[in-house]
């Protein structure tokens, strides 16, 4: 396997244009089969996703990611951000690169988490780019549905006071295996703040989107959640499963898995899960 590291520049139509965001890609020795694009979630980085990308890899796959805005090793404040758009001015760079590396190849989209959610919303415009996408414990629903007053103070929060800070996760729902959740707290890139107004406004106003334009969706998709998931509700795939348009569309529950179902002790049945999928729908295309 090849890791390559780089920096893509956010355009000048963005809302945080000129920002460098950190490029990851992981390739196979030989030519790769299709192409990953890797969304990774809240608060953590690209660089936490060695293992999946070496079983991608493996299975002929090339990985491409970036440090979302505020994220990792990319520009940006942490916990913050000034829009959502901002999030799919990196996926446009992203697949910008990857196409211009392999033009003639399928690409497949991967979203964990808020990347889940940014993947989701990404599709509502932008789904003829992808062959099929996968998400995994996409944060469609919040694991406590906010009540209608908690939204306007949130609205209120975002507008006058962005960067407050108004949402601590719980580390310990990350994964069941407690050296994973040791390796979180102890890695330097991942922050480990308060989420601040803005982006928790900014999220729940995605999730909103995307639950009442979930129909729109017609692209082959793979959901995958960890019925255990205290972050991110499982009835969040759930409802896209019973939502979105398309004909060819698969949801995998796993009943003890908590929210990083990549990094679970289950996690290579999992990944086998995904890429079986996945390699189900390179043959398919050339068919």
């Amino acid at each position: 396997m090849k890791q390559q590291d780089g920096t893509l520049t956010l355009p000048s139509g963005s809302k945080a244009a000129g920002a460098k965001l950190h490029l990851r890609k992981w390739l196979p020795e030989g030519p790769p089969k299709a192409i990953i694009l890797l969304v990774h979630g809240y608060a953590e980085h690209s660089g936490r996703y060695q293992y999946f990308a070496e079983h991608c890899v493996d299975s002929g796959y090339a990985v491409f990611a970036v440090d979302h805005w505020g994220h990792g090793r990319s520009d940006g404040v942490p916990g913050y951000v000034p829009d959502f758009s901002v999030f799919h001015d990196g996926l446009d760079q992203l697949w910008a690169c990857a196409r211009h590396d392999f033009p003639e190849l399928p690409v497949m989209l991967v979203g964990h988490s808020m990347g889940g959610l940014i993947s989701a919303t990404y599709l509502l415009a932008n789904q003829s780019r992808f062959a099929a996408c996968v998400l995994s414990g996409p944060a469609i629903k919040a694991a406590e549905e906010p009540s209608v007053f908690l939204k306007a103070v949130s609205g209120f929060l975002s507008r006058f006071f962005p960067k407050l800070g108004v949402v601590e996760l719980d580390p310990n729902g990350v994964s069941r295996d407690p050296q994973v959740v040791a390796d979180y707290l102890a890695d330097p890139l991942v922050y480990n703040g308060k989420m601040g107004a803005r982006l928790a406004a900014e999220m729940l106003n995605n999730m909103t989107d995307i639950q009442q334009n979930a129909e729109k969706i017609s692209l082959p998709i793979l959901l995958l959640h960890g019925e255990k998931d205290s972050l991110a509700s499982a009835d969040g795939s759930k409802f896209l499963d019973g939502h979105i348009a398309s004909s060819d569309k698969t949801l995998i529950l796993y009943p003890e898995l908590f929210h990083e179902i990549f990094n679970e002790p289950e996690k290579d049945a999992v990944l086998t899960d995904m890429t079986d999928w996945l390699d189900r729908h390179v043959a398919a295309r050339g068919t």
